[in-house]
């Protein structure tokens, strides 16, 4: 994995000292080497940045930007294309290689056949290739947005990179998306193209640009799982469907192994990440490195499942045990690492874990993709239940019944919040908001003082909404595209690059996820059972009270945090109303407010104080030095 940026400057005031300046902000993702191409013969300026991280192939030969062999295409290429040998035997079987990387056969293939290739890589990618003769550039990303790519587009500039860190110095404007900010505090994320940015945009995943200096930028589709969806699925056994599974997982992890570094894997002791971990050793003649956090918050610490899958699997199994003030010492670390505002608690221990197993390894495999795929998450089965409150009830009724359980007590929070909805279209968005401890729509309004509607991913969600299938295959097809791609991935690309560290997801092979998403959903859920084939498989490996327990997450005490060690952060950031009132966001009398009612004992506010403080110390280190 590695760091990529470029740019086309049509008034000529990007130049080489630029380019320079984004691949340093993008040094922490590839410390290995970094090279340039740099252009100002013509009537605009031309670059393209690389830092590159080595995995495969640690010779300089390897390094980018690198050139096709007919000496018309550059590319920078950031991620892993893992059968890029089977591509050398079946697409490019003439050529002779000059060195054994995935980053030859990705431009050469390119070269040779254009952007159909594309449906061939088996991997995480962001790529960018400049044609010399035709001056048009395309950057593409992968299926499932494993890999990030940001952008910049006006008449004057089209600038690319890998995060927003390589604009922060750049002479172009950057002013706050309003829109994005509202949407980060319901979904915990800012979704789909926006960027924290009224002026960078994302590069939807499975998709590709293209640019010629002069000319419009055009967007185009070349990867839509929907399309993979079959509406009419053919009954299958069960016993049939898991040795099918098994093929393909352990297909994908042999894949995933491949490398001239030393590669290891996350284990929490999970279903994902036990299975991961058990493929792997499955296929290893030598004990596997594996990783895991240990809190110093009994509800919150799974090392003693992990040690025992380890155990059973013969890993070399490293547990590191974190007290509260080393995680709080790591808060510093999340603000500076996400270059956006991403609220999610479990960015400390992702970091922290991404840095541990750097200390061992360069490549890590996780279980990341689980759950979407195989219908892990609760709200999957909530879904049904939620629309079933609302056909049978009006909303007199509702409001009624939100109000008597506000007086119930705290538990009963989150039941009340998920009857406040208002908008039919957004029931799935606001069930999954609740979820995740967010705003409510109302209350964004609140906090804006101005009206909220969500509408950025409803369209999505209004799509598949209409497709004659089981509402839990909705819900899923809609994580995967939006959930997994714009949080999951975002998450844990900027934990591990942060620490120069390449994970690779085996789940997210896409023989894997075309798969799943086609099976009979009674072997996704079964009864109350999720992720049951998964299940059914990792008996190969486990002892049954290691597989069918609850499911953990990876979370943090962020309630107990801001009560305790973390209070000053809540009068610092929430609480200076002259701060709050000169920034001219904010209604502080509503953040005031719930401010009171979680110091009154009210912990499920817990998350939106936390989200509110991240924006803020987000705002101090990236926004307000722009």
């Amino acid at each position: 994995m590695c760091g990529i940026a470029g740019f086309i400057s049509l008034d000529k005031k990007l130049n080489r000292q630029h380019l320079h300046i984004m691949a340093d902000s993008l040094a922490h993702r590839g410390p290995d080497a970094e090279g340039f191409y740099y252009d100002d013969s013509n009537n605009y300026n031309a670059g393209l940045a690389h830092r590159r991280l080595s995995i495969l192939d640690l010779s300089t030969t390897a390094n980018q930007p690198m050139i096709s062999h007919d000496g018309r295409f550059l590319m920078v290429f950031n991620g892993e294309i893992y059968n890029f040998r089977e591509l050398q035997k079946e697409k490019l079987a003439r050529v002779v290689f000059k060195t054994h990387s995935d980053s030859e056969v990705i431009l050469e293939c390119f070269a040779k056949h254009g952007i159909s290739c594309f449906n061939w890589f088996n991997g995480m990618f962001a790529i960018a290739f400049w044609d010399l003769h035709l001056q048009k550039l395309t950057v593409v990303r992968d299926r499932f947005g494993v890999k990030p790519l940001t952008y910049f587009y006006d008449k004057n500039s089209f600038i690319f990179a890998s995060q927003l860190k390589a604009f922060e110095d750049l002479p172009v404007q950057k002013t706050l998306n309003i829109e994005a900010l509202k949407d980060y505090f319901f979904l915990d994320y800012i979704p789909k193209t926006q960027s924290i940015y009224n002026e960078i945009n994302k590069l939807p995943n499975g998709y590709y640009l293209e640019y010629t200096p002069g000319k419009d930028l055009e967007i185009f589709s070349w990867y839509n799982l929907l399309d993979k969806y079959s509406l009419q699925k053919k009954p299958v056994l069960t016993a049939d469907a898991v040795e099918e599974f098994d093929h393909l997982l352990k297909s994908s992890v042999k894949l995933r192994m491949l490398s001239d570094v030393k590669v290891g894997s996350f284990l929490s002791g999970g279903t994902d990440s036990s299975l991961i971990a058990a493929k792997f050793q499955e296929n290893s003649s030598i004990p596997v490195e594996t990783f895991t956090i240990g809190f110093d918050v009994k509800e919150y610490d799974e090392t003693k499942y992990a040690k025992e899958v380890a155990e059973i699997l013969k890993t070399s199994h490293h547990q590191f045990n974190v007290d509260e003030a080393y995680c709080l010492s790591e808060l510093e670390a999340v603000v500076d690492a996400y270059d956006e505002p991403f609220v999610g608690p479990s960015t400390i221990p992702t970091l922290i874990v991404c840095e541990k197993a750097k200390q061992l390894v360069t490549v890590a495999l996780s279980g990341d993709g689980g759950d979407e795929i195989f219908l892990g998450y609760s709200w999957y089965s909530r879904y049904g239940q939620l629309q079933n409150v609302y056909k049978y009830s009006n909303t007199p009724l509702r409001n009624l019944a939100s109000s008597l359980m506000k007086r119930m007590g705290m538990k009963y929070n989150k039941g009340s919040a998920l009857l406040e909805n208002e908008n039919e279209k957004t029931l799935l968005l606001h069930l999954i908001s609740q979820e995740q401890g967010m705003f409510t729509e109302k209350q964004i309004s609140c906090l804006f003082n101005n009206p909220y509607s969500h509408q950025t991913i409803v369209n999505d969600w209004i799509s598949i909404d209409k497709l004659p299938i089981d509402n839990k295959e909705k819900v899923s097809l809609f994580d995967i595209n939006n959930y997994l791609a714009n949080n999951l991935m975002y998450k844990m690309d900027i934990a591990s690059m942060a620490n120069s560290l390449e994970v690779r997801l085996p789940f997210l092979d896409y023989r894997l996820v075309e798969f799943s998403i086609n099976l009979p959903t009674d072997l996704k859920i079964n009864g109350k059972m999720h992720k049951f084939l998964m299940k059914q498989d990792l008996e190969r490996y486990l002892p049954q009270h290691l597989i069918y327990r609850k499911k953990w997450g990876f979370p943090a005490p962020i309630a107990k945090w801001l009560s305790g060690s973390l209070a000053y952060l809540i009068d610092i950031h929430l609480l200076d109303k002259n701060k709050i009132e000169q920034q001219g966001i904010f209604n502080y009398s509503f953040i005031e407010k719930l401010v009171k009612e979680f110091k009154n004992g009210n912990s499920y506010l817990g998350k939106k104080l936390w989200s509110l403080i991240i924006f803020q110390l987000w705002f101090n280190k990236h926004y307000e030095k722009n």
